[in-house]
């Protein structure tokens, strides 16, 4: 696949996020569940960012991470999202053009809507509980869909939060064919428990016709496959035929190449400041070995390094250079 121009096209919700530490009881009195993804309104989402004290603004999105994550790494990503005119746009499209990424976001159609934004409230314990409003996200349309930059890119990734943006299945859909008409592989992220809930018939047709690399972690895939336990999800994603990769928070990943199952520890981190972004960077680390040739085992240390380095600090994108992290860690 040395002929590919990327490495990584993702595509996905283009959102700023705005984070604050908060607690439990917070949570509890917004009617938030802990460590979990709602959909909210204009309305609400400004309510949320009244309430929220100190915070900071950061470029996001599932898809978007992932791909900063890629070129931090050293690798040559694309990303497709939709943001709206206006300066959230703006830093946006800037912000994730520096880390070193081709973003493509429909300059020529742009969104009606603001750009998306999701207040993210941090525990003590360093779990997130995300509040989004999707806003121009959900102006993505088939038209948005370069389909010859995915035939140029070895993996499109695709997160599974899309499915909560009616217009953006098509545009998936579209992306697909193009991946495949190309020979190119097809990837997936869950992206939440409660996203997969809402969406799990879609998500099992799209894995079964198109999916060949899928991520999530242990309550995505025991929630997507109604799975009790690891051997019953491990029937099911047998049964899929996907190489998919398991994330287990500090017990590390599993990674199921269809026959054999890889456990491989997690990264040491000196302490847990924010897991936004962690299933993302291990995606990217993950993406960016199997692109690059490395083993599976290989691309899941990769993927625990670029996870460990962004849940040490505030934000979902790295804060160092992980194509160093690689290097002191020998990989």
């Amino acid at each position: 696949m040395a002929d590919a121009r990327f490495d990584v096209l993702g595509i996905g919700s283009a959102i700023v996020d705005i984070l604050a530490r908060t607690d439990e009881t917070f949570l509890a009195a917004n009617g938030m569940v802990k460590g979990t993804m709602a959909l909210t309104t204009a309305e609400q989402s400004k309510k949320l960012y009244d309430s929220m004290g100190k915070a900071i603004e950061v470029s996001g999105g599932s898809a978007a991470n992932t791909a900063a994550g890629v070129a931090s790494l050293g690798g040559n990503p694309c990303y497709i999202g939709k943001v709206g005119a206006d300066k959230l746009g703006e830093t946006f499209a800037r912000e994730i053009r520096a880390a070193g990424v081709d973003f493509h976001g429909g300059e020529n159609r742009p969104a009606k809507l603001p750009t998306a934004t999701c207040m993210i409230f941090v525990t003590p314990d360093g779990q997130r509980t995300m509040n989004t409003f999707l806003g121009a996200c959900t102006e993505l349309t088939s038209a948005d869909i370069d389909a010859e930059r995915i035939a140029n890119s070895q993996v499109t990734y695709i997160e599974g939060y899309q499915w909560d943006a009616p217009q953006a299945k098509q545009a998936i859909r579209k992306a697909c064919q193009a991946a495949k008409g190309a020979g190119r592989k097809v990837s997936l992220s869950l992206s939440d428990p409660i996203c997969v809930d809402r969406h799990r018939d879609d998500l099992l047709t799209l894995i079964r016709d198109d999916v060949d690399i899928l991520f999530g972690n242990e309550d995505e895939i025991f929630s997507l496959y109604q799975a009790a336990d690891m051997e019953g999800a491990i029937a099911r994603l047998r049964e899929a035929r996907v190489l998919a990769c398991m994330t287990r928070s500090a017990k590390g990943a599993v990674v199921f190449d269809g026959q054999t199952t890889l456990a491989v520890p997690a990264a040491p981190v000196d302490k847990v400041v924010d897991t936004t972004g962690a299933g993302d960077l291990f995606a990217a680390g993950f993406l960016f070995g199997y692109t690059h040739g490395r083993d599976l085992t290989t691309s899941a240390r990769i993927g625990a390094v670029a996870a460990a380095e962004v849940i040490s600090h505030m934000g979902a994108r790295p804060e160092v250079s992980l194509k160093d992290l690689l290097a002191k860690n020998g990989l």
